[in-house]
């Protein structure tokens, strides 16, 4: 259930005790004085549909403290030390000098509800107007263009993992897939003795190659067995959790295998691959993350943050979070596409764009003049 704030200000609120020591022009000011009108309840109805069970922390108060978040680089731990002990946040979001802080999990929460939404960037949104409206940027002729790699929090899954948890999800998400697993899933249990209802690694001699290749073959035996015992067609028409979950492991079952020497794949016999597959899942928790080579020493797993900022003004008026692969995801096409859709640039207005020797390229020129 959505929360909402008290209209009503309490005795000890910062904005009121202390609101006029805050800077003019300032964003704690800016959202000391419009926050509800900025973020106000419609803009977050639909992550709470249902209307039932206890009220969340009101998401104009939510919205203000990421805001501040992002504009000051902190964790979600130090964000809510600093709403709890910095009366300049605590007026910011409409706090009482003697409120209590909310659980640091609450903004991973947040996010998590935003990020599957179907406007998961609607904060940078808001601020985004408000720039415009404002005319913050205005008549500024220079954008910087940078990019970074972003750390997922999951962690990267050998093949093996990867495949008994996407089984045992299909087995959660799919009807009567559970059962079917018990069937026609032996060949795990028939090698090792477990099967897909233990969580942990099968035991083998992990150190001889033979065993791993065996384990290999039987849970690539395993996943197309299950596959082929499911309605697919029905499953995929359906949509949703079951119709991802059957799409990913069929995914996983073939990215990271090849046939095993001396065969065609015919025999049921595979090993790993001596190979990488070009847009390789890592994890079958956040499919989407991937490897990220940021240079040749330094080597990541997650997701690639591409900017868009306004250098004197330090305002960040583009963003977008892609994979970490593939030419679209590319800087210069990525970076094109984010310069040329910029709502704060006026139409016609020649701009000067800056950005390391990722975005000095023919690609890059190539991409503005399409765009443009």
């Amino acid at each position: 259930m959505q929360g909402e704030s008290d209209r009503q200000r309490e005795l000890l609120d910062v904005e009121s005790v202390a609101g006029h020591l805050l800077e003019s022009g300032s964003v704690f000011a800016l959202l000391a004085e419009h926050r509800d009108r900025l973020f106000p309840v419609q803009l977050f109805a639909d992550l709470f549909p249902s209307g039932r069970g206890r009220p969340s922390i009101p998401g104009e108060v939510i919205a203000s403290a990421i805001v501040l978040q992002a504009l000051y680089g902190h964790s979600d731990r130090e964000a809510v030390d600093a709403l709890t002990f910095d009366l300049r946040w605590k007026a910011a979001c409409g706090y009482a000098i003697d409120a209590k802080r909310f659980d640091p999990s609450t903004l991973t929460y947040w996010r998590r509800r935003l990020g599957a939404s179907d406007r998961p960037q609607r904060i940078f949104e808001v601020v985004r107007d408000v720039i415009a409206e404002t005319g913050a940027v205005k008549a500024k002729t220079r954008r910087a263009l940078d990019s970074t790699v972003l750390d997922d929090a999951v962690a990267r899954q050998d093949t093996v993992t990867q495949l008994v948890a996407q089984i045992r999800r299909v087995g959660r998400e799919v009807g009567d897939a559970k059962d079917l697993i018990g069937v026609q899933c032996t060949r795990l249990a028939a090698l090792t003795g477990q099967d897909y209802t233990s969580t942990s690694k099968p035991p083998i001699a992990w150190d001889d190659p033979g065993a791993r290749d065996e384990l290999v073959s039987a849970l690539v035996g395993d996943a197309p067995a299950l596959l082929a015992a499911l309605d697919i067609d029905a499953i995929t028409k359906a949509g949703g959790k079951p119709a991802e979950a059957v799409a990913l492991l069929a995914l996983v079952a073939g990215q990271d295998v090849e046939p095993a020497e001396d065969s065609d794949g015919t025999d049921g016999r595979w090993r790993i691959a001596r190979k990488t597959a070009p847009d390789r899942v890592i994890s079958t928790v956040d499919p989407d993350a991937r490897h990220a080579h940021k240079t040749r020493e330094r080597r990541q797993d997650g997701f690639k943050a591409h900017v868009v900022v306004e250098p004197d003004t330090g305002l960040t008026t583009m963003c977008e979070l892609t994979k970490t692969n593939g030419s679209e995801n590319s800087d210069a096409n990525v970076g094109a596409d984010l310069v040329t859709n910029d709502p704060t640039v006026a139409e016609g207005q020649d701009l000067e764009v800056l950005g390391d020797s990722a975005y000095a390229s023919g690609d890059m020129l190539h991409q503005l003049k399409q765009k443009t």
